[in-house]
């Protein structure tokens, strides 16, 4: 079982910065890639950014230039830091894990999701 605890959304104005944060806990052997996804009110749900556990990244075309994903692996952590914020960022955000049990069964687990809002 896995536990993901996310911090870091709030309300902000345009053009401010936030860094989101995600750490998972739990009885998993290894974590494969990590994600971050965004759903605005009447939207459906969207990658906002992805990292794998070798470091490769890939961003959502809105995003791009103002976001930026990373990890920390020792600590099972995934951050994304978001600049520049839009009024069109404003959204649910969800931290999203890929991982392997120890019997190599390969999940996913949602996190309940943090609360972005940027106001203009």
């Amino acid at each position: 079982q896995v536990q993901l605890v996310e911090s870091g959304g709030g309300l902000v104005q345009t053009g401010a910065s936030l860094r989101l944060s995600c750490a998972a806990s739990g009885s998993f052997f290894s974590i494969s890639a990590t994600g971050w996804y965004r759903e605005a009110p009447g939207k459906q749900r969207e990658l906002v950014a992805h990292i794998t556990t070798p470091g490769r990244t890939n961003y959502a075309d809105s995003v791009k230039g103002r976001f930026t994903i990373s990890r920390d692996n020792a600590k099972n952590t995934v951050y994304l830091q978001m600049n520049s914020l839009k009024p069109e960022d404003t959204a649910v955000y969800y931290c999203h894990v890929e991982y392997f049990t120890r019997t190599l069964e390969e999940y996913d687990y949602w996190g309940q999701g943090t609360q972005v809002t940027v106001s203009s």
